[in-house]
């Protein structure tokens, strides 16, 4: 019994810390600074979290890892464990979500977001607000005010439902 409860709390504590591990992010391999803006393949690492104000309300947080550009790129999102809950890979040819094994091909980038977040996410606006510029997208209000701290926000006001998008950047 003793061996038992001894195997369960390092079980728990092993969780505990694989659950509070990172993998360093590289926020600064933009394409601006490097010169070669909508040319060179960029990198985030963070947290997104996505609210959904519809019926019934939907919320969605995750790690990220984000690669790439608005027309070729790779979005794998990750549990707190680690896990990676789907991959989204998408360019001129394909739009695919790998998840659990299974490859679901969308007919374009915007659909795949839509299907899959539930909110149709402006890409090329979403990589200039990652990059510090506000591009504006239609319906969607974003906030860079903390950008130099590594968070970013939007709002999607139309079409309904109502959507609020944040990341934290790691640095």
């Amino acid at each position: 019994m003793q061996r038992f409860a001894t195997r369960a709390c390092l079980l728990i504590a092993t969780l505990l810390i694989a659950a509070c591990a990172h993998k360093p992010g590289a926020t600064g391999l933009n394409d601006t600074q490097n010169g070669t803006e909508g040319t060179a393949a960029s990198f985030w690492v963070g947290r997104i979290s996505l609210q959904l104000q519809s019926e019934p309300p939907q919320a969605f947080f995750a790690g990220f890892e984000l690669t790439g550009r608005a027309s070729s790129g790779q979005l794998s999102l990750i549990s707190p464990l680690g896990t990676i809950l789907g991959v989204m890979r998408w360019s001129p040819a394909e739009a695919v979500l790998e998840q659990g094994g299974v490859s679901k091909r969308f007919a374009s980038t915007d659909e795949l977001l839509a299907q899959t977040t539930g909110a149709a996410i402006p890409l090329p606006a979403l990589f200039d607000w990652l990059r510090g510029v506000n591009t504006p997208a239609p319906g969607w209000n974003a906030d860079l005010s903390q950008h130099s701290a590594g968070r970013i926000s939007a709002k999607r006001t139309a079409p309904a439902p109502q959507a609020e998008l944040r990341l934290v950047l790691d640095k």
